[in-house]
């Protein structure tokens, strides 16, 4: 059992916690609870801990063993944990990587998020691309890093299962994803027509941006439209989060009929 905090795979750990480089040179990622820790794939887990509590636990046994975790104080478990409460079990996983090629390999959607900075709004917009049959999500690399735990844990287990690529040159990948024949629709407050007047092709790309500037012009100027969803009241503008629910959900409806 390890029990000193001061132990080089504890402080690895709280490292790959909180500081983006780190989970960038070492190719790793946390996930922490029952939920996350039992969807992440077994051969991409590196390595697992757990308190002597959860593995006792009837739902910790059968996990711990198949993980072979290793045994840590409750001190330990809450120094590599990012939460205030930790739920006793955690895991170290490999990062995966798509390219454009994988996004654009599906006939269905995009998103596509610039300077989007709220973990919270990445973590929900992964889930909501999952929930509607988004093929995945470009993102600049000035929107939250994807493997920080607060979006980890927003995404509800979405990280695992929805290819996603991150672009040092975002008017470059859009330029390669029209080249791989998506259409580009830029939300913006000056749309030229409605969202819901617009018939989507199955491979349309939603592009949102920073929550409180919206899309940069570059990226607004490789758009093939400008759309934007109507408002009443003395309301600017939709939470990022929601505006991406808005936009995928109605492609999700076009589909279907």
């Amino acid at each position: 059992m390890i029990t000193s905090v001061s132990n080089p795979a504890v402080k690895d750990v709280a490292l790959w916690q909180t500081k983006a480089k780190a989970r960038r040179e070492s190719g790793f990622f946390v996930v922490e609870g029952l939920r996350l820790v039992r969807e992440a794939a077994p051969e991409d887990v590196v390595r697992a801990y757990a308190t002597e509590e959860f593995a006792a636990s009837e739902e910790g046994k059968a996990l711990c063993a198949r993980l072979a975790a290793e045994p840590v104080s409750d001190a330990v478990m809450a120094r590599m944990s990012d939460t205030k409460t930790p739920q006793g079990i955690l895991a170290v996983v490999r990062q995966k990587k798509w390219s454009l090629d994988d996004l654009t390999a599906a006939p269905a959607p995009l998103l596509v998020l610039e300077h989007v900075q709220d973990p919270g709004n990445v973590g929900t917009l992964f889930r909501t691309a999952e929930a509607a049959g988004a093929a995945g999500i470009l993102m600049d690399a000035e929107t939250a890093d994807p493997w920080q735990p607060k979006v980890v844990r927003g995404t509800m287990g979405a990280i695992f299962r929805l290819p996603f690529a991150v672009s040092e040159d975002l008017p470059a990948a859009l330029r390669g994803l029209k080249a791989r024949g998506m259409t580009l629709y830029a939300a913006h407050l000056e749309g030229s027509r409605e969202y819901d007047r617009v018939s989507y092709p199955e491979r349309a790309a939603f592009l949102l941006g920073n929550e409180g500037n919206g899309l940069s012009d570059a990226v607004t100027a490789l758009a093939d439209e400008r759309i934007r969803i109507p408002m009443a009241g003395r309301t600017e503008s939709l939470n990022v989060s929601t505006a991406g629910a808005v936009l995928l959900y109605e492609h999700f409806r076009q589909r279907r009929e």
